[in-house]
């Protein structure tokens, strides 16, 4: 069966071929390292999981090797196997390359998923907790005993749901704590450029108007589209959406809601960004940009800028469109 992205690509003719080909380099590439990790010895209750690109199936050449173990539930005693650094040197080997994670100090850990599902508000939500709760919940993909991710992506659902959850309503818990995360990810990039002069500001900023912000359609809608599920039948529902790629649940939305040109529009924009994103110069122009002087001079970037805000024309012509316009305000806005 088409996917989701497929189906609109068909019904407008929608360019996306750049994504269609990032899922096949990734699916590919995943098994690649599956094979890699199979020499390891893993836990029944562990697994690798990788984010970002990966996660999105958006893999790009320059793409990190954004990973964690996860294990399920929270255990004593001796640690899980494999541990991170088994893990790094079995990517290291990868043919086709390998990147470092991210310098954060999310990735690359063992992360318990007792502390996501236990963790959710006040100091002991940490900004790193957030982070890899909602990565896991958006982006993410098993390298390895993919039980444990769908289960423990069951079981945050379950648990944002467990507090209030209605009949033909949004679930606000988990609402709430997607917008902060978006939020979140705004002051953090102001924190990042403060913190590191400025180097890579163009590069973050042109993601911050595209994927970053895709990523977060691809949280908010299915969750908007609980308005028309009884409360026995959203849990299903979020656990299935956010099984798929990001791109395929933004792309359901807009076929769900009959939005087909508001559809073609924004994956157009997004398949063009990925093309400047893959083009190893590109990417090395806009990561030299290091503030909105900069930018201001440089032609790539004024596209990006260009691309980004058909995304955001699109995306807010779906939400304020007649299917999702009173949940949106309702729900979203306040």
């Amino acid at each position: 069966m088409a996917s989701s992205l497929e189906q609109l690509q068909q019904e407008t003719g929608a360019d996306v071929a750049a994504l269609l080909r990032a899922r096949e380099r990734t699916t590919e590439r995943l098994k690649k390292r599956q094979e890699l990790l199979s020499a390891l010895d893993v836990d029944d209750d562990a697994t690798v999981v990788l984010m970002g690109s990966w996660g999105r199936h958006e893999l790009t050449p320059s793409s990190d090797d954004d990973y964690m173990v996860l294990v399920r539930g929270k255990r004593a005693g001796a640690p899980p196997r494999p541990t991170p650094a088994q893990v790094g040197r079995a990517f290291a080997a990868d043919p086709a390359g390998s990147s470092r994670p991210g310098r954060e100090g999310i990735f690359a850990q063992v992360v318990h998923s007792a502390d996501l599902v236990q963790r959710i508000g006040l100091d002991d939500d940490s900004n790193t907790n957030l982070t890899r709760r909602m990565l896991l919940m958006l982006e993410s993909v098993a390298a390895c005993n993919p039980d444990v991710l769908a289960g423990t992506r069951r079981d945050v659902i379950d648990d944002y749901l467990s507090d209030s959850v209605k009949d033909f309503r949004p679930p606000r818990f988990l609402l709430n704590d997607l917008v902060r995360y978006w939020r979140t990810i705004g002051v953090d990039f102001v924190a990042k450029d403060r913190k590191r002069a400025g180097e890579g500001w163009g590069l973050r900023n042109a993601k911050l108007r595209t994927s970053r912000k895709l990523l977060f359609a691809s949280g908010l809608l299915p969750v908007l589209r609980c308005h028309e599920l009884t409360a026995a039948q959203i849990p299903a529902f979020l656990a299935a959406q956010l099984a798929l790629p990001p791109t395929d649940r933004v792309a359901g939305a807009f076929l769900h809601y009959g939005a087909l040109v508001q559809g073609a529009s924004v994956f157009n924009a997004y398949d063009r960004f990925l093309q400047l994103i893959g083009d190893e110069a590109v990417r090395a122009e806009l990561h030299a940009i290091d503030g909105r002087a900069a930018a201001e001079a440089s032609a790539r970037f004024a596209e990006v800028t260009q691309l980004g805000r058909a995304i955001d024309r699109g995306l807010v012509s779906l939400l304020f469109g007649d299917g999702l316009r009173d949940v949106t305000q309702n729900y979203a806005v306040f």
